[in-house]
């Protein structure tokens, strides 16, 4: 079975050393993820960054029931479905973004908390492909 990513420029791999793809304004120099060819905000041409694949938890909640399909991918019956972890991961001094996380359980996870990078499996595509996407993990 192949590792296909859930959506192309996101990340790179699916390999054992992830890195979210981003980028970054040559005229202001902010960082945004998802990558965009121009800035949000000045609207200068962006370049391509790969991102820290570390960070620190700034807040999170559970995701306890089946988000709406589409756009989620993943199983939506209410008796096989299980709760998963969502947060605010911060990567730099002006980078923040929202993330899947590994962990649902509050009594694990904490303000500030070092957090890294990993790919998860989400489900399996029509070519029996585990299709793969991006989740933070407290790091080790």
């Amino acid at each position: 079975m192949a590792r296909v990513p859930i959506a192309e420029g996101l990340f790179t791999g699916p390999d054992d050393d992830p890195r979210l793809i981003g980028s970054a304004c040559g005229a202001c120099d902010l960082v945004v993820f998802p990558a965009q060819t121009h800035c949000p905000g000045c609207g200068g041409t962006t370049a391509e960054r790969l991102l820290e694949p570390r960070g620190s938890l700034y807040t999170w909640t559970t995701q306890s029931f089946p988000p709406v399909a589409p756009p989620y991918v993943g199983d939506t019956d209410p008796a096989a479905f299980e709760p998963f972890g969502v947060g605010w991961v911060q990567l730099s001094d002006t980078l923040m973004i929202e993330s899947r996380l590994t962990v649902s359980d509050p009594e694990q996870l904490d303000f500030g908390m070092p957090v890294e990078l990993v790919l998860v499996p989400l489900t399996v595509d029509d070519d029996g492909n585990e299709v793969v996407s991006f989740a933070f993990r407290p790091a080790s």
